[in-house]
């Protein structure tokens, strides 16, 4: 910034500091954040719908053969612009987004802001099956990161006005204001108080307004129901909310088989070529894996589930329903195996379309078995379709309650609203009890930088373990006599604790001023007892790079211990203290409940 702009950028802020509160100038940004998102959002599928219309019409004329190449030339160029711009491999959007929040004071980068808006639309428009929400979350909140930075604004701040960005972003995406803000609620576990309610509350507006200014009344799913709940349709939902509950428990083991698959392939090139010709074959054979797959899913509600399949290698078939039940439920299997491959092979995406796209096919696959058993009963196809969607996304993500109300505000009212509730808790039952965390929260639960709403663990996973570790330990070596021990470390040193270090800085014991204090002033033993003699194992030890705060709180509470050393990259460190843990998570925990 050039220094006359940035002199007049430091009135402002101290303009700003004198005549609008804090408060004020919260919900101010949070209406700047929101429209921002939302315009990140619309960038991103007008992009998006741009390559996809520049392609179709290939497709349509190779009669699908262009599906085996174009998914390996959109993540080829991915592959070149990470190579050689972004210059390190891209993270999952959601999942980073949790870790700035626990780990970096909720900071992300400006290339966090435009590389989504390069990398997913030339995924998802040469066919790659992932979803376009996680990219515009995650560009939406560095977008909001960044001008929390610029504006001077705190860490707990900076954490609001990027789930702000969040909701923007959501809102803007399906135009439903009210899921948008439980989304930023559910998945960046955020305190639901009547200081946060009102910011994300304006920023979903200022999201949903930016969609209808720059898109109008265009929404993805132009659907209204027909048919309310029936109370004999309650057991199907029930039977509904397990089906989609062992779905999403299918869907989250899948994805992270498949990553391991390819982590075994080191190369970038093999993971490509690999990934690739996969996704082709998957998409000549079932072309609705194509891309996000709202068309899919509109098709369906609409009751045309030939559109909805498109063109197939079984379209001699088709006039039997069971062949159209079993293609579906094809696209059930396949999707979550598409949708991944394209994240392993070097792709940009996210997983919560797919999740939608995957429900309502299982949705529609259920109801349409009930209806063609001969058994008399008829429920509506286009209720199940939409109740899908919501089962999954209750399961795959733990989000009951976003799931419930983004369907509830896609159909337009609640009339949906019990079979809603039915469906989502039963799914979300199942999966909760069967996997411990979802697709964004399993690696960062290794590393203890996942958030959540028991405040202790939220308070321990803020902190830093380098804010409590001490240095000023005299270290002493194990060669050492008690006589150079008591000149040149003991009569220097305001602790009663000693780290032995051999040559390499390698911690091997410690000695407690109690082990020497009854021969400290026996100067026969000064040359005749040395360190090795006196010095014995810590009762626990702190590993920098793989405990988190939660299990340096476990290790003090097991050894009964005040101090325990810390080891980084096999070396000593420093050492923690029990007090100075407890003080600083107190005013952590101060903090965050102000």
């Amino acid at each position: 910034m050039p220094y006359s702009n940035k002199k007049l950028f430091t009135r402002f802020l101290k303009w700003r500091y004198r005549n609008i509160s804090n408060r004020t100038f919260i919900q101010l940004m949070s209406l700047m954040v929101g429209f921002l998102a939302g315009a990140v959002a619309v960038t991103l599928k007008n992009t998006t719908y741009f390559i996809e219309s520049l392609l179709k019409k290939g497709i349509v004329f190779s009669e699908n053969q262009l599906y085996f190449i174009l998914p390996t030339i959109g993540l080829t160029l991915v592959y070149l612009y990470v190579k050689f711009v972004h210059k390190e491999p891209l993270q999952h959007a959601v999942s980073s987004i949790i870790f700035s929040l626990s780990k970096k004071r909720g900071l992300l980068r400006i290339k966090d802001i435009y590389t989504p808006l390069i990398t997913a639309p030339l995924t998802v428009g040469f066919g790659g099956s992932v979803g376009l929400l996680g990219p515009a979350v995650k560009s939406g909140s560095a977008v909001s990161s960044n001008l929390s930075r610029l504006f001077h604004i705190d860490a707990k701040t900076r954490t609001l006005l990027v789930a702000c960005a969040s909701a923007g972003a959501i809102a803007s995406i399906f135009q439903s204001p009210i899921a948008a803000i439980i989304f930023a609620v559910e998945v960046f576990t955020l305190d639901l108080t009547m200081l946060s309610m009102l910011p994300l509350l304006l920023a979903s507006i200022s999201g949903v307004l930016t969609s209808y200014f720059f898109l109008g009344n265009e929404v993805l799913f132009s659907f209204s129901l027909s048919e309310g709940f029936q109370l004999n349709d309650t057991p199907f939902y029930i039977l509904l909310g397990v089906g989609t509950g062992f779905a999403s428990i299918y869907f989250t083991k899948m994805y992270f088989y498949i990553l391991s698959l390819f982590k075994k392939l080191k190369s970038p090139k093999y993971k490509l070529l690999v990934g690739g010709i996969t996704i082709g074959v998957m998409l000549y054979a079932i072309p609705p894996l194509y891309g996000e797959g709202f068309g899919f899913i509109n098709n369906l509600l609409d009751g045309d589930h030939l559109k909805a399949l498109g063109t197939t290698p079984f379209d001699t078939y088709t006039n039997n329903i069971w062949v159209v039940i079993a293609l579906l439920f094809g696209i059930t299997i396949f999707k979550a195996i598409a949708m991944t491959t394209t994240i392993g092979a070097g792709g940009a995406g996210g997983v919560f379309i797919p999740t939608m796209v995957m429900g309502s096919a299982l949705g529609n696959v259920v109801a349409k078995v009930i209806n063609n058993l001969g058994l008399g009963f008829s429920v509506s196809e286009s209720n199940f379709t939409l109740i899908g969607m919501s089962g999954l996304i209750a399961g795959v993500i733990h989000a009951p309650l976003t799931a419930i109300f983004l369907i509830a505000e896609i159909t337009g009212g609640y009339q949906l609203f019990v079979p809603l509730m039915i469906t989502a808790a039963i799914s979300y039952l199942i999966t909760k009890n069967a996997l411990d965390y979802t697709i964004y929260t399993k690696e960062l639960a290794k590393i203890g930088a996942l958030l959540s709403h028991n405040k202790d663990q939220m308070v321990l996973g803020l902190m830093e373990m380098d804010d409590v570790i001490e240095k000023n330990f005299k270290p002493v070596h194990p060669k050492m006599s008690l006589g150079e021990m008591l000149h040149q470390s003991v009569s220097k040193s305001k602790r009663n604790l000693f780290p032995v270090l051999d040559d390499d800085k390698k911690l091997i014991g410690i000695i407690v001023l109690d082990d020497i204090r009854p021969m400290m002033f026996d100067t026969e033993l000064y040359d005749t007892i040395f360190v090795k003699n006196l010095m014995h194992a810590p009762p626990e030890v702190i590993f920098y790079e793989t405990d988190n705060m939660k299990q340096v709180m476990k290790k003090f509470q097991d050894s009964g211990a005040w101090n325990l050393p810390v080891i980084k990259k096999g070396k000593y460190e420093g050492f923690i203290s029990k007090s100075k843990m407890l003080t600083a998570y107190r005013r952590k925990l101060i903090n965050y409940s102000q």
